[in-house]
């Protein structure tokens, strides 16, 4: 069976892309070959989205209008150049992060690929997750390299010791290295720098409490679904290389659960309109799956995120990030009238009472007539 072109250079695309995870993640591998084989596994799958787009992505003469030719081949577009046409967006995360590794490529030494490598580990880190995630935005999950990718992860931080590690590192690189990193971040914006799709930095949380059969190994935390404290703490964590380390202490049962009539109550706090907890609550919980029917066979299958079920006292407690998801769902009476497909009963507001002195409309129309 004959495949397409763009096929084909996907296929490249691919060995490269495991070549190079397969360089990070040996203990003998070498760093420049992974940015090497990154590069070109990229290079290589945005022509081949370029290719399957019919975007011609050579090289042509300005005069003549003929395609550059080199060894009678038409001179491609470079990395670089693809970065720019498939992120037309300067501040685009991912474009950065890409365009820093051609910058880089050419820079690494040998004696200094270690530290740099531990320097740029998260930077490295987004590099691989932007492109499987570009690979299956575009080409679909049955090119995904989910299953054979190793995620690559420096080991320095796991430790409390790792971030004294990472910052020895990032000392010991050569003046020209530190500064190209260091003036090509400059002028980045610096909610971009704490983007995952540039960095892509990870905080290992051990998960402590009874263990579940939905647990996994790794929980991924979306940042833009913590309170401001919390995201505010986690962001400030990533900065300063925090290891967080479990703490031991005594289990409290529920411990910061709610009963529907408390959520109802929170939510009607932050809301201009009513909020029932046998209508409205009900509603929300059977639609969006937090928590099984009552009476159904396993009472245990919750979203553990938002809802438990409390065996204890046989009924269903909600955490505190429920009345977060319910406000964000159903928070302006547009959310709310789409979600449920009615009006809402607004809140009554209570008048303020007049204070002595103070002429009411009343009072000014009888003025205005006596006038």
């Amino acid at each position: 069976m004959a495949y397409a072109r763009w096929r084909h250079i996907l296929m490249e695309s691919q060995r490269h892309a495991l070549k190079a995870v397969d360089e990070w993640n040996c203990s003998t591998g070498n760093y420049s070959d992974f940015l090497t084989h990154m590069h070109r596994a990229w290079h290589y799958l945005l022509h081949a989205e370029f290719h399957k787009a019919k975007i011609d992505y050579h090289y042509r003469d300005p005069k003549t209008g003929q395609h550059q030719l080199i060894d009678g081949e038409p001179k491609a577009w470079e990395f670089d150049r693809c970065l720019r046409e498939r992120f037309p967006d300067h501040q685009d995360p991912v474009r950065l992060n890409g365009e820093l590794f051609v910058a880089l490529r050419n820079k690494v030494e040998h004696r200094y690929e270690h530290n740099l490598k531990i320097a740029t580990g998260g930077r490295a880190q987004a590099l691989v997750v932007n492109y499987e995630q570009e690979i299956v935005a575009h080409f679909g999950p049955e090119y995904s390299l989910a299953d054979r990718l190793r995620f690559p992860m420096s080991l320095q931080a796991l430790t409390a010791e790792g971030r004294e590690q990472l910052q020895e590192a990032a000392k010991k690189l050569p003046k020209h290295t530190r500064d190209l990193v260091a003036k090509f971040e400059a002028a980045i914006d610096p909610a971009v720098l704490d983007d995952l799709r540039y960095d892509y930095r990870v905080r290992l949380v051990p998960i402590i409490g009874s263990k579940t059969e939905a647990d996994l190994a790794i929980n991924f935390v979306k940042l833009d679904e913590l309170s401001e404290d919390e995201r505010r703490t986690m962001v400030q964590a990533g900065r300063l290389g925090t290891v967080i380390e479990k703490v031991k202490h005594v289990e409290v049962a529920d411990k910061d659960k709610l009963l529907p009539g408390r959520v109802a109550r929170l939510v009607e706090d932050q809301v201009p309109f009513e909020f029932s907890a046998s209508h409205e609550h009900a509603m929300m919980w059977k639609r969006l799956g937090v928590r099984p029917a009552t009476g159904a066979p396993d009472p245990r299958a919750t979203n553990a995120k938002y809802c438990i079920y409390s065996e204890a006292f046989g009924t269903y407690v909600y955490a505190p990030a429920w009345v977060k998801k319910i406000v964000r769902e159903i928070g302006t009476v547009e959310k709310y009238r789409a979600f449920f497909g009615r009006e809402p009963r607004m809140k009554k507001v209570t008048p303020f009472p007049k204070r002595p002195g103070t002429p009411d409309a009343n009072d000014a129309q009888q003025h205005s007539k006596s006038a």
